[in-house]
This record gives structure tokens, sequence and C-alpha cells, in this order.
């Protein structure tokens, strides 16, 4: 038994002819198509460079562009051609110039011969498949399109608008039922010819000539109609991507191919010589008939798509920045946010340091600078502290740092005088903790030896501010975790919240808090807030503050011993 193979050439004629010889002397007659685009001095030479060789042929030719009947054309004047002029060939393998024969011919001759009633052609309805992309999947066998996506695609897209805005459908010839697959399919003589010859041909040609990427769906429904046993896949290892292009294959994907097992692959850039070199040499070296298994490498071309479209986490490529949502992450690892808690404890990032091994910034947004750990000027990513610059984008600002600093755990201080446009960013961020002590800005105010009306209209301003960031963090869609308190709430009991945080931080191992930050000094801070209330300003964020509070160890008589009996 014979395989013929066909093979759609439109470039890359010197490999071109290098495959064909390889089926040739495989023993495979070959009819080639080569586009009716390509010159005519071009497709003679591309003749008599294979005069040579009595078994390969060339069709009539047909202008090829994607998407169009061009390509069912060309298919099915190739397989007339195979059939009429080459009677012992039992399968018929449509194929391409740029695919490359994996296995020995005789390996692919085997196979069939073993299945000589089995077409190997991916055949499913629009139902079940997931790989249509541009948003066409039944519609594509009930509109026309008589405009070429690729050249016309204003004009596409408008004629598809007015077709579904008037309601115009197209009816499915009776008795057909629309499937959808690889055009590398692989028939048997008695399958092809029922469809070649098909008293019904002209009625479903005239169908399909109107049908969006005919070459997936032509043969593809036709075989159903009579094929007596189908095996719905693809000889032809080929891949796309996930905008439905197809991925290339180059010198450094040999070992890959090897492992598929697949008897040819699509598609070979034309300057792997490599691959050429690799398969073609020896084509009729045995090798372990094995059942083509894409399978083997599929997991390697789904991460090759997640990295494309995702990428890693935190780390904001040219493929998906400008697409808002696209991004893997928000942040490349978790950082923890403090609002409040520099203010009220003397000396909080070398106490948080110190307990946690993290690093500890100061207010990084702070309107006059970064403020950097350590009063750096310059950290990891080659992050400058000048302010103009951050604040050009606060958002990849952070990315940035949290990027350049994967495996420590950045900390940093936020507040109602920084910069509040990254405040978004991080409500919206899994990897954000953020706690909020509310109103402890009033304590630089109470400290401050500036004119009392000035503190005042200073105090109302920042408690303006800190409200509506209170707000953004109570929204629903916030994903960061976040903590608030009062001031008044959290000084009244510290080292619960102060453990919680630093446990959360979690980079040494966890145990109690033998000591805690040193609080300020916030005697008569009551009488400061009640001195605001006076002159007509009301600060409520801060909690209850009573305006002359009672010491919490006051001295009076000491409580009388007793005994507990066990």
């Amino acid at each position: 038994m014979s395989v013929g193979v066909i093979l759609l050439v439109h470039t890359a004629f010197d490999r071109a002819e290098q495959v064909a010889r390889h089926w040739s002397q495989g023993g495979c007659p070959v009819v080639i198509h080569v586009d009716a685009k390509v010159p005519k001095d071009r497709f003679r030479a591309f003749q008599q460079a294979l005069a040579d060789l009595p078994a390969v042929l060339f069709s009539k030719r047909h202008r090829c562009e994607w998407g169009t009947w061009g390509l069912v054309a060309a298919s099915q004047d190739a397989s007339e051609l195979m059939l009429d002029r080459f009677a012992d060939v039992r399968h018929v393998y449509l194929s391409s110039g740029s695919c490359l024969p994996l296995r020995p011919v005789d390996e692919l001759r085997a196979y069939l011969a073993d299945r000589p009633r089995t077409d190997f052609i991916e055949s499913a309805t629009t139902a079940d498949v997931p790989w249509t992309v541009g948003g066409l999947d039944h519609e594509r066998f009930t509109l026309q399109f008589p405009f070429s996506w690729r050249k016309h695609r204003y004009l596409f897209d408008k004629f598809v608008d007015l077709q579904r805005a008037t309601g115009y459908t197209r009816r499915i010839p009776e008795g057909l039922t629309p499937h959808m697959g690889s055009q590398w399919w692989c028939l048997t003589r008695k399958t092809l010819s029922a469809i070649l010859n098909d008293p019904e041909r002209p009625r479903h040609d005239r169908y399909f000539r109107r049908v969006w990427i005919p070459d997936e769906s032509y043969f593809q429904t036709l075989a159903r109609l009579f094929s007596t046993q189908i095996e719905s896949r693809s000889l032809t290892l080929s891949k796309f991507d996930f905008q439905g292009k197809p991925h290339i294959f180059y010198d450094d994907h040999l070992q890959l191919l090897r492992r598929s097992d697949c008897f040819v692959a699509r598609k070979i850039w034309p300057r792997a010589n490599r691959l050429y070199e690799a398969f073609l040499t020896n084509p009729n070296t045995a090798q372990q008939r094995q059942e083509p298994n894409p399978g083997k490498i599929d997991r390697i071309f789904a991460k090759a798509v997640d990295r494309r479209t995702r990428g890693r986490p935190g780390l904001y490529m040219q493929s998906r920045f400008p697409r808002m949502g696209w991004e893997n992450g928000v942040t490349a690892g978790k950082y923890s946010v403090f609002q409040g808690f520099s203010e009220l404890f003397l000396g909080f990032e070398g106490w948080v340091a110190k307990s946690t091994g993290a690093q500890v910034h100061g207010h990084l947004y702070a309107p006059d600078r970064a403020e950097f750990a350590g009063g750096e000027t310059v950290v990891a990513g080659a992050l400058s502290d000048n302010a103009l610059a951050r604040d050009g984008n606060p958002k990849a600002f952070l990315t940035n740092l949290l990027w350049n600093t994967r495996g420590e755990r950045q900390c940093f201080q936020y507040g109602p005088s920084d910069n509040p446009d990254v405040l978004r960013h991080m409500a919206l961020d899994p990897n954000a903790q953020i706690s909020v002590i509310s109103g402890a800005w009033a304590v630089p105010l109470y400290q401050s030896k500036s004119d009392f009306a000035e503190i005042r209209a200073e105090a109302a301003r920042l408690q303006r501010i800190e409200a509506k960031m209170l707000d953004e963090l109570r929204k629903p869609d916030v994903k960061a975790r976040i903590r608030t308190w009062t001031m008044a709430d959290f000084i009244e009991a510290p080292m619960e919240p102060l453990q919680t945080l630093i446990d959360e931080i979690g980079q040494k191992n966890a145990r109690r808090l033998a000591e805690a930050p040193r609080l300020v000094d916030l005697s008569g801070f009551g009488q400061f807030l009640q001195n605001l209330k006076n002159q007509g300003m009301h600060p409520y964020l801060m909690g209850d503050f009573p305006v002359d509070p009672i010491p919490r160890n006051r001295p009076g008589t000491s409580r009388k011993p007793y005994l507990v009996r066990k």
C-alpha cells in the first residue's frame, strides 16, 4: 500500500524541495500545489528542480489567502490529481512545504497499512471545540464573509455587525452538521473519493465558499458523511498560541520534537538547519514504533502559553503592561504597610526590623523623598529616592521595589501626607497587609510648636484625607488584608495587635514578644483634642480620649492578700 502526500507550498522553496524529495525517496508519490501569488519564474524554477522525480506532480494553481476558499480548492484539485494518477494510493496525507517529517516514511506507511479504513482528521462540532479565536463559532457557518479578515478587517467586522443587526442567517445545507478541526488530515482513498465525487458537491462547494476559514471545516464536515471509521485527531503536530497563531519550531526544539513521536510537525523555521539535517538525513533509519502522542509535550506548550499570557507574579512585561488585569499578581511578594505606627511609637522601624528580620522603610511615599531603610538614596533595581521620579508612576515604583527585593519581606510606613495615588493599587493587591491606627497623624501636630490656628487647619485637612483612605480600604473589591484600630483602642492594649503583626510578617521563628516599642509621651493629648473641638474642629478618627486620662497604675491602698485553696 502507498501513501500519497499533498504539499501546499507558497514560500521557502528550497526547504519544500528537500521535503518533497524525502517523501519521494520514501516511496510516496507527491502532488504539490504552489500558490498562484508566487511569480511564474519562481514557480518554473521550482518545477525544474524536481523534474528528475517522476512521482512528483504539480496541480492546478489557486490563489490562497488565509481563511478563504482557495486553500480548499487547492486541496481538492491536488487530491483529484493524486487519486487519478496513482492508483495504488490508499491514504492521502495533506501537508505543507513548511511541515517536516519526524519519523521514517516506512513507519508512516506501516502505521496506515495497519489501519486501512481509518481516516485521521480532527473533526468536532463548534460546541465542543475550545480553540476558536476571533469570536465566531457557529456564526462562521450562518453568516456571509466576502471580505478578507486580514486585509480588510474593518469591512469584515462591519459586515458581520450588519448581518447580526438585521438578523440575517444562512441556511446550512440539509444533511450537514458543521464540524471543525485541523486542516492537516490524512484520509483514505474511499472517503476522499466519496467527498470529491459526491453528486451534492456543487451545492456543498457553494455553501462553504462563504464559510469563514473553510479549510478547517470543509473536509472535517464532509468526512462525517462518508467515513466509516474516524480518528478525530491529526497525525501532524501543530501547536497554536492563545491568539490562534501557530508555534514555529526552531533548532532548539529538536529533542522536543523527537519526544512527540508524531509523524510530521508544523511549522518549521526555514533556517532551522539542525532540524532538517536530523530528520531528513537518514529517512529509513528504523526507530521504535510508538503511537503519535503530542500530549507528551503539551505540558511544555501550556507553560509557554501561561508564561506569555500571565508571566511571572509581579513582573510587568511589554506584552501585558498596557492591558489592565493581565498582570499575574499585582506584586511579586507579600509586604506590610503601617499607617500611624511610626507616629505613635519611638524607633518603630528599627524595632520591627529587629523583631522580624524584614527590611523596614520609613514613608516611601513621603512628599519630599522616598525614605528607604538605613537612609539609602538608591536601592535594589536602581530605584532612586527622588520624589518626582517616584510620583511619575507610583504603582511601578512599588512593583519594581518588590520585584527587585524578592525573598526579603518589605515593610514601609504610609499616611495621609503621602502620595494617595498608590493606595488603590495596594488595596487591590492580595499580597498587601495594611495596618492602620486611625488618627495617629494628630500626635506630630500635638508635639509641634506651631500656631494653634495652623494646627487646627492641618488637622482638619489630614482627617479628611484619612477618612477617604479608610473608605477606600472598606470597598467590597478590596483584596488586601486590612486591619484598623482607632488610636484610643490601640494604646489601650497594644501588645496583642503588635504580636499579630509580627507573626504575620513571619520572617523569624514565632515567639511571644518580650518587649514592645516605646510609646510616645501622650500626656495632655486628650486636652489637645479637646482644644481642637473647642476651635470648631471635630477630631473623631482617633477614638474617645478623655481630657484628663486616669493613670493606669495609679497609687492607692493595696488590696489585702487572700489565699487560694487547691
